[in-house]
């Protein structure tokens, strides 16, 4: 049996343990906001059943897919389609007794917790995955996700989700976002502005991007001018749908703030696809500058997402595209990176930069000293790789003592995984709850604050930092 401890990840000593329990108790129930993710806004547009299992836990979730074929199993059988229409497995419960096979590989990670949890409190199973139990756990995902009740829209109720933030390239049609406008449902689902398909000069199809962008805005992005007016469309656009924020992943934290002639210069090089490495950096630099001063215009929240070298394999990339478990950490500087756009606008209280990062030993070197002084920056909750009870705890371990907690924004989810979304705001109140129990113990905070503080990192923080 697998059932979940009630106490999982609070601290071990007694006390604590139980000002953890208190504090969590206090959080525990408090709706979800989730302000960063990759869930399909298609779901809730359309409100049709989950098809299958694997469908849910399995092809959609990087995190399950790369530690199996970190194995040695091909993706191919895990039904991760191919960009070339070459064969995939399609035999859905082929691959769920594949995962369930090999899902001791997923001991003591956050995926095993994830899972765990939404096995337990979504579907109501207890025993624990294997080669034994997978068709019977198959069968009973299968009878539920035939039920009314567990639609996309009827979970997102039952999640308690205030609000759930997607994340659309600046090139998308937002048909989904408009038919889920439009339908009636009262669920808070929004778009987020993710422009580097038309802002990175290396991003695949880059010239043809900036066509479609001009064509879709009836602006000449073959100029600078236009260009610029292209993105302030798009951005309205996306208000009307409800984005908040604008989202940019970019391979470094490069910003620059150039002379409109050199920038003009750039994107013109950009466009002919002449820039060089460093030149297509000291573009995306110069650009989250300009998307930074947009913000100051329309309100939207900021958002960098940097330090990943994405698609690492360039054999994956070919034969399944973007976003299959190949992007890899980086070292990330952040000081001197950062320094132009936070020259330029930093001080500016009316913008709201969030940062994120990859590179843990940047937190209380860099980032924390940064968000602990420029008004405009925040710190983004720990993140992919480090959106675990670990990678949580070293956060607020090494963020906390300079940025205090209210020059972060609580926690995002930053999932496409539908059903792991509960699982992960629960992980994120217990590691909290145990670390603000933990300043009680040492005399470093009263417990009166350690339930308001609990409360913003849950809920507060989130929901006005992203403006929702």
């Amino acid at each position: 049996m697998t059932v979940l401890d009630k106490d999982r990840l609070f601290p071990t000593e007694p006390q604590v343990r139980a000002l953890a329990r208190e504090l969590y108790d206090g959080v525990s129930g408090l709706p979800i906001i989730s302000p960063h993710g990759h869930t399909d806004p298609r779901w809730f547009a359309e409100n049709d059943p989950f098809p299958d299992p694997t469908n849910l836990f399995v092809t959609p979730d990087h995190y399950v897919f790369r530690m199996l074929h970190s194995q040695g199993i091909p993706l191919e059988t895990l039904g991760v389609p191919r960009v070339d229409g070459g064969e995939s497995e399609q035999d859905t419960r082929k691959i769920w007794r594949l995962f369930a096979q090999n899902y001791h590989l997923f001991r003591g990670t956050p995926s095993r917790l994830w899972i765990d949890h939404a096995f337990q409190e979504v579907f109501g199973i207890t025993q624990r995955l294997s080669a034994d139990t997978a068709d019977a756990i198959y069968d009973q995902i299968a009878d539920c996700l035939g039920r009314d009740d567990f639609r996309p829209r009827a979970l997102f109720e039952r999640f308690n989700i205030e609000a759930i933030s997607t994340t659309e390239s600046a090139i998308d049609d937002l048909r989904w976002h408009k038919m889920i406008m439009g339908s009636g449902w009262g669920g808070k689902v929004v778009t987020a502005y993710r422009p580097d398909a038309v802002i990175d000069p290396e991003f695949e199809g880059f010239a043809g991007n900036i066509v479609t962008f001009g064509a879709m805005t009836g602006q000449d992005t073959n100029t600078w001018s236009g260009y610029l007016a292209a993105h302030r469309a798009r951005r309205a656009e996306f208000k009307r749908y409800g984005a908040t924020s604008s989202d940019h992943g970019h391979p470094t934290a490069r910003t620059e703030d150039l002379p409109q002639p050199q920038a003009e210069a750039l994107f013109q090089k950009a466009l002919a696809g002449q820039c060089s490495a460093q030149e297509a950096d000291m573009f995306r630099g110069h650009m989250l500058t300009e998307m930074a001063r947009m913000s100051l215009e329309d309100g939207l929240v900021m958002q960098i997402h940097p330090g990943s070298m994405r698609n690492h394999s360039g054999d994956v990339m070919e034969r399944f595209g973007r976003d299959k478990g190949y992007d890899i950490p980086t070292r990330t500087d952040y000081v001197s990176a950062l320094r132009p756009l936070l020259n330029a606008v930093g001080s500016d209280a009316r913008l709201t930069l969030i940062l994120f990062t990859l590179d843990e030993s940047s937190y209380a070197r860099e980032l924390a000293p940064l968000a602990g002084v420029y008004p405009a920056l925040k710190l983004g909750p720990a993140w992919w790789f480090h959106d675990s009870y670990e990678g949580m705890k070293r956060f607020r371990e090494m963020t906390t003592e300079t940025a205090g907690f209210y020059n972060t924004v609580g926690f995002n989810d930053d999932t496409r995984a539908f059903c792991s979304i509960p699982a992960r705001h629960d992980v994120a109140r217990r590691v909290d709850c145990g670390y603000l129990a933990t300043l009680i113990a040492t005399g470093r905070l009263d417990r009166d604050e350690a339930h308001e503080v609990a409360y913003d990192l849950t809920y507060r923080l989130a929901k006005e930092a992203y403006r929702l």
